[in-house]
């Protein structure tokens, strides 16, 4: 496949057709890494970190706890 290099104000850019995206996986805002191997320009989404439930809790203090509230009485079948 090809595609044309573009001027996006100061910076060249390239348009990634839908097929490429999809069988890449990635879609608008994903984060990537350019790298250069000889004459070609590589990209690759960049790896989400995984957090563990004690990295995402590693933050949480009692000062950030929202207290209790009431939200009412239940209505159809929400109650639990």
């Amino acid at each position: 496949m090809t595609a044309v290099i573009a001027k996006w104000g100061n910076s060249l850019a390239i348009r990634i057709p839908r097929s490429v995206a999809e069988q890449a996986h990635i879609t608008e805002g994903t984060a990537i890494n350019f790298s250069v191997e000889g004459n070609s320009i590589v990209i690759t989404p960049q790896k989400r970190k995984k957090y563990t439930l004690d990295e995402l809790l590693e933050g949480m203090t009692p000062d950030k706890f929202h207290p209790e509230f009431d939200t009412g009485n239940t209505v159809g079948n929400e109650d639990w």
